[in-house]
């Protein structure tokens, strides 16, 4: 798949913006939706056809959607994790049926406190004394929750009730019963998808400084899920930011076959001022390297993002 026009980028978008906001409809009101667990996989079945079509494109979308702006939060967020366990999933070789359940627990989530959770994006105050309750208490209500919508898969139910349990971090991956080694990736995936995510008490933080601070804080054998994150979707994603050793700012396009050497977009030049063409930068091939992953706040500029995703085309040629 390549985008070759604004139209086309355009379309891409909103598919993308379109998944997110149906998600949003039937977390924010799961009540009222009739066959709740078959729309669940319907979205799931979107998400994967959009995939299908260009992952990196599909990232370079939803980093971009999920960093630059603190609304719809909850759908967002559940967005990028589901996108995220999928490639993970992959990377680790789950089963097919481990990998369903992870994905729609990772869509549905926090489904206990969807508004809850778009009202802490846009506070700056800390949670109060009883939002504290509501989120502590989410994942266990959110699994009663999904059992009274008629979900009938129990892995998935499990995988949510339990997506908070400090106790799933103990054990090898590989030698844990599903329900605890799906909650552990859900878990982390979790984390490193709300820190890059803005809020108005705080701006999201960089991919690497997320991913980063997630294994550096958990025991050794977590690190399996980071290092899968890493191998899955790069240091330094397709849509977010970095800093080239020459001082230019470029944003990701494009993974390579080196994690921490992607193809990237040349925008704002070494003085700070926006290029006028997006330039093709091939980083595990030349000079400049990248310097260090930037966060979406630190760049202010209005991109062209159809003219990069033409340039993404010719990335991996």
């Amino acid at each position: 798949m390549t985008v070759q026009s604004e139209n086309e980028y355009e379309d891409l978008l909103g598919l993308w913006s379109d998944l997110e906001a149906g998600l949003g409809i039937i977390l924010g009101s799961p009540n009222s939706i009739q066959e709740f667990e078959q729309r669940v996989w319907q979205y799931d079945r979107w998400m994967k056809t959009l995939l299908q079509r260009d992952t990196d494109v599909g990232l370079y979308l939803l980093f971009q959607l999920a960093s630059n702006s603190p609304v719809g939060y909850s759908a967002s967020h559940a967005l990028v994790s589901a996108v995220l366990c999928h490639l993970i999933a992959v990377e680790l070789n789950l089963e097919v049926k481990e990998r369903d359940s992870l994905v729609h627990a990772a869509l549905t989530m926090n489904i206990a406190m969807t508004a809850l959770q778009d009202q802490l994006a846009g506070q700056v105050e800390k949670p109060s004394a009883k939002q504290m309750e509501a989120i502590q208490s989410h994942s266990v209500n959110g699994g009663l929750m999904l059992l009274n919508l008629h979900v009938t898969d129990r892995l998935w139910l499990d995988i949510v009730s339990m997506h908070h349990d400090e106790r799933t971090d103990k054990g090898q991956l590989r030698l844990m019963p599903p329900a605890n080694r799906l909650a552990r990736i859900l878990r982390m995936v979790d984390r490193y998808a709300a820190m890059i995510s803005p809020r108005k008490s705080r701006a999201g933080r960089s991919a690497t400084d997320s991913v980063r601070s997630i294994i550096t804080n958990s025991n050794e054998q977590n690190d399996e899920v980071g290092h899968a994150l890493v191998r899955a979707v790069g240091l330094c994603p397709p849509g977010t930011y970095v800093r080239l050793d020459n001082g230019e700012v470029a944003v990701v396009m494009r993974r390579s076959a080196k994690p921490n050497l992607p193809h990237v977009a040349i925008v704002i030049n070494d003085v700070g001022t926006l290029v006028s063409q997006p330039r093709l930068h091939r980083t595990a091939d030349n000079s400049p390297k990248i310097q260090a992953a930037l966060a979406a706040s630190a760049v202010r500029v209005r991109l062209n993002h159809h003219l990069i995703l033409q340039l993404a085309s010719y990335a991996g040629r």
